[in-house]
C-alpha cells in the first residue's frame, strides 16, 4: 500500500501539474465546428485558505475571459492510495470573474464565500508520468439541466504539460446522455504555470 508521506507528495505534485493556464486553441483551430476555444485557470490559494493545499479554477471562452461560465474551489487532501478533491461552488460567484488572471480578486475570495458540492468530489490516483481522475462513485452529484435531473460522470487525464477532460450529464432515470460533449474529450496544453505559488509545506 502507498505510504501517506508518497500520497502527500502525489499531492503536491498535483497540485503544481493543474496550477496554470490550460488552452485548447490547437484543438480547436483543427476543429472549430465542433470545439470552442476555451481556457482552464487553476491558481493556488493561499496554504491558510484550508490550512492545506487549495485551488481556485475558472472555465472561460477565450473571446470573453472575464465571464466564466464555469467557477470553483477545489480542496486536495491526501489518502492512503490516492488524492481527493472536494469541490467548492462560490455563493456570489460573479463577485470572483477574473481572480484566476488578477491576485487582487483572487485574494476577496475567503471560506464563508463557498460551498460544498455535495457528492460531486474527483479522485485521482497515479499511474507514472500522469494522474486519472473521476467523479466520486455513486452517480450523485446531480445537476438540473433544461429540466431534466442528471448526474455527473467526469473524467480526467492530467500531466505536467496537459489536461484531458470529458464530462457528461446522464440522465438519472434512463442513463442516457443529456449534455456533454458528443465529439469527444477537451485536449488542453498547458501555456502557463502557477505551480510556484503552490504551498510546499503541509
Amino acid at each position: 500500500m502507498q505510504s501517506f508521506t508518497s500520497a502527500t507528495d502525489d499531492l503536491i505534485t498535483l497540485a503544481r501539474w493543474m496550477a496554470g493556464d490550460f488552452s485548447n486553441s490547437k484543438q480547436a483551430q483543427e476543429n472549430s465546428k465542433d470545439y470552442a476555444h476555451i481556457h482552464v485557470f487553476f491558481r493556488p490559494l493561499p496554504f491558510e485558505f484550508f490550512a492545506g493545499i487549495g485551488l481556485y479554477s475558472e472555465q472561460v471562452y477565450d473571446y470573453d475571459l472575464w465571464s466564466p461560465y464555469r467557477q470553483g474551489v477545489h480542496r486536495l487532501v491526501a489518502q492512503a492510495n490516492q488524492i481527493y478533491i472536494e469541490n467548492y461552488g462560490l455563493k456570489n460567484s460573479i463577485y470572483y470573474a477574473g481572480a484566476a488572471r488578477d491576485l487582487n480578486i483572487l485574494k476577496t475570495i475567503t471560506p464563508d464565500c463557498i460551498q460544498r458540492r455535495d457528492h460531486c468530489s474527483m479522485v485521482f490516483k497515479r499511474e507514472g508520468d500522469r494522474f486519472y481522475g473521476s467523479v466520486e462513485p455513486g452517480n450523485r452529484c446531480l445537476i438540473e439541466k433544461n429540466g431534466c435531473q442528471t448526474y455527473l460522470d467526469s473524467f480526467v487525464e492530467i500531466t505536467e504539460t496537459t489536461w484531458i477532460s470529458l464530462d457528461k450529464g446522464m440522465d438519472v432515470t434512463t442513463h442516457q446522455q443529456v449534455w456533454g460533449s458528443v465529439f469527444g474529450p477537451l485536449r488542453f496544453e498547458k501555456r502557463e504555470s502557477f505551480a510556484h505559488e503552490v504551498p510546499g509545506v503541509l
